[in-house]
């Protein structure tokens, strides 16, 4: 296992489409959530949760969406069709992460989501930490109010992202990154 500044520097995505098996079994994943949730967040609201797609379901999810993909837009080409139709046959194990907005809590949205995009951050950091691989996804589906409504989300909820966890089939380039000094400054005041 990584130190915890050498994962912070080596952390990288690995694409969906180059996960395959084994996932966490479910023991380790057990143990990666219960990390993943320890996140900052004010007020103690526990703004999220998580809904996990695997097996026949996750592929009976990904159908299902790729049907509405299409539905949305029927001009869609056949490539992008054929993208969305294999988006969930990759990688073993989906974790969707929700967020659930208290609006009479005095924590503003924004800050409840964030804590539910920790959550998300800290399940790629722990998958990557266990030697897993793992891409954070949202697009349109993210969005989308009968992808909502499939998954069995409230009004008060919303999806978070995809995080796809499995097993990188390929060695993973890492990809440029920002230069700090372009990124750093200090306020003198």
């Amino acid at each position: 296992m990584l130190d915890a500044l050498s994962l912070l520097q080596q952390r990288h995505s690995a694409p969906s489409r180059q996960l395959g098996e084994p996932a966490p079994d479910a023991a380790t994943l057990r143990s990666l959530l219960e990390a993943a949730i320890r996140v900052p967040d004010h007020g103690k609201l526990v703004p999220f949760r998580l809904i996990a797609l695997r097996g026949e379901a996750k592929l009976t999810f990904g159908a299902l969406l790729a049907e509405r993909a299409i539905r949305r837009d029927p001009d869609l080409p056949e490539s992008k069709r054929e993208k969305e139709r294999q988006r969930y046959t990759f990688a073993p194990l989906v974790i969707a992460v929700v967020a659930r907005i208290d609006h009479d809590a005095g924590i503003l949205e924004i800050e409840q989501k964030l804590c539910a995009g920790n959550v998300a951050y800290n399940i790629l950091l722990g998958a990557y930490a266990l030697g897993f691989g793992a891409q954070w996804l949202t697009g349109w589906a993210a969005y989308d109010a009968e992808v909502a409504s499939l998954l069995g989300l409230s009004e008060q909820e919303c999806v978070i992202g995809f995080v796809h966890i499995g097993t990188p089939q390929a060695e993973i380039p890492d990809r440029d990154r920002p230069r700090l000094d372009d990124l750093f400054s200090e306020w003198r005041g």
